[in-house]
């Protein structure tokens, strides 16, 4: 479930930098290059986190049927 939600994050970060690089002037001087610069940042920020939880989710451990036995052997079980 999750690793849907950072695939959906990681492909629209990919269209805002499809439609957003063209529109960006990295090179110009004063506040329009310093945002164009802080806002490719930003989507290298997001592509790296995504990416890296991805990679590093903990997979989930396979129950088998001994091991759920066990749990239902422990509970304990109260009769007023």
């Amino acid at each position: 479930m999750k690793k849907n939600r950072y695939l959906f994050c990681l492909l629209s970060c990919g269209v805002m930098l499809y439609y957003g690089v063209p529109q960006l002037s990295a090179y110009n001087t004063g506040s329009s290059g310093v945002f164009s610069m802080a806002w490719l940042l930003l989507a290298i920020f997001v592509i790296a986190g995504n990416l890296s939880a991805i990679m590093y989710t903990p997979k989930k451990k396979a129950s088998t049927h001994a091991q759920l036995s066990k749990k239902q052997v422990r509970k304990k079980v109260r009769a007023y």
